[in-house]
């Protein structure tokens, strides 16, 4: 067996170990005077903290250097920060209620077992035809309204009282589309789900995200990490149905959905592309004072505990090379400063670079646009969609 065999199969090890065999364990920052804080959440020592992340586990800096073993290696090391515990292969037991006939499409309400704890109940979308056709997990946002969640992206035929919300938030962010239902006329079955806290699952209330972290951390567990294992559940599911092609199916999202989408592909195998429309950056130039991230509270549903001290945030995503990956940036987005999105960008091409696969990463930045995903956008995601599925 190779060294970088051997390395593949020992996936990682932890804490200080981990720092002294890399190389990376902490140094003093020297004398310091009285410790306070920055606008009451970020630590004036920050600077310090953010020098000490050196990612020793990422693509290049790795002592790993094949890079199927190096996959391995990453992949094992995000799921260990997950802190839920791995899949148990609870079955999906679906149970589906159809719906009223949609414009070249049928919808149906399903409700699947994504884990051993709970039933989930999900949208499902397929287009008329004999099939198998191309899938798309389809992934909602954050955006601090929880009490809708898949009907920000599929036109919700069930519920009256949440359609009102659902078309405002459509006019909102997406052009007044739905974009799932846009998907399925296009020819895609789409499968989509609400997070632990939005919608059927809900609805949370914003000054309670933190209380729900809190608690599930004393539980041994993470909002982050059960929704990174609900969504690699989700597409296991959504390649797993008969009218679906298994090696066509996508991942795409918006905002914490487009977080979700490339952290899919990061994770599963069942996901060959995957689309993320606002949300991409390194993580030190996402942690400077002024970024919503040091508000908290939303932060928790993306946050897997020590994971920086391993690899960056473009270092898991790159875990999806050689895949179909997109990636848009508003360039009037504020959540995301433009260096961040540079950063990311110049190492999520550096990898896809070194597998010769560059032509399968796009990267934009749209100059005019802000925290959007507009219709403009969405005819771009639809046509890249068509080439590489």
């Amino acid at each position: 067996m190779s060294r970088a065999d051997a390395l593949g199969r020992r996936t990682f090890v932890t804490g200080a170990a981990a720092m002294a065999l890399l190389g990376t364990g902490a140094q003093p920052a020297g004398a310091a005077g009285a410790a306070g804080l920055i606008g009451g959440n970020l630590p004036d020592f920050h600077q310090a903290l953010k020098d000490e992340l050196t990612f020793p586990l990422a693509w290049g800096t790795s002592p790993v250097r094949d890079f199927r073993a190096w996959r391995r290696a990453a992949r094992a090391t995000v799921e260990e920060h997950l802190l839920v515990g791995r899949q148990d292969g609870t079955p999906y037991a679906p149970e589906y209620t159809e719906g009223p006939e949609g414009d070249g499409y049928r919808r149906e309400l399903v409700t699947v077992s994504l884990t051993r704890y709970e039933r989930v109940r999900g949208v499902l979308l397929t287009p008329h035809g004999p099939g198998p056709f191309p899938a798309v997990l389809l992934l909602h946002d954050h955006g601090a309204k929880f009490d809708i969640g898949k009907e920000k992206l599929v036109r919700p035929w069930y519920d009256d009282t949440r359609l009102a919300s659902a078309q405002a938030w459509a006019d909102r962010h997406f052009d007044g589309r739905f974009v799932g239902d846009e998907l399925a006329r296009r020819g895609h079955v789409v499968l989509c789900l609400d997070a632990l806290g939005w919608s059927d699952r809900g609805p949370l209330v914003y000054d309670q995200q933190q209380a729900l972290a809190s608690n599930l951390y004393h539980l041994g567990s993470s909002p982050a990490g059960l929704m990174a294992r609900e969504d690699a559940r989700a597409a296991g599911f959504l390649a797993g149905l008969d009218r679906v092609d298994a090696r066509r199916v996508a991942a795409v999202g918006f905002s914490m959905g487009a977080y979700r989408a490339w952290q899919a592909a990061a994770l599963s195998d069942d996901v060959a592309a995957a689309a993320s429309v606002c949300w991409m950056t390194g993580l030190k130039e996402m942690m400077v004072p002024g970024n919503n991230t040091l508000r908290g509270q939303s932060a928790y549903h993306m946050l897997h505990p020590g994971l920086a001290r391993y690899l960056d945030i473009p270092d898991v995503a790159s875990i999806a090379a050689p895949k179909p990956m997109l990636f848009f940036h508003g360039g009037q987005d504020t959540l995301f400063p433009a260096d961040g999105v540079r950063v990311a960008y110049d190492k999520l091409r550096a990898v896809w670079r070194s597998r010769r696969a560059e032509e399968r990463l796009r990267l934009k930045t749209w100059p005019d646009l802000g925290h959007a995903f507009t219709g403009r956008m969405q005819d771009e995601v639809f046509a890249w969609l068509d080439d590489v599925l």
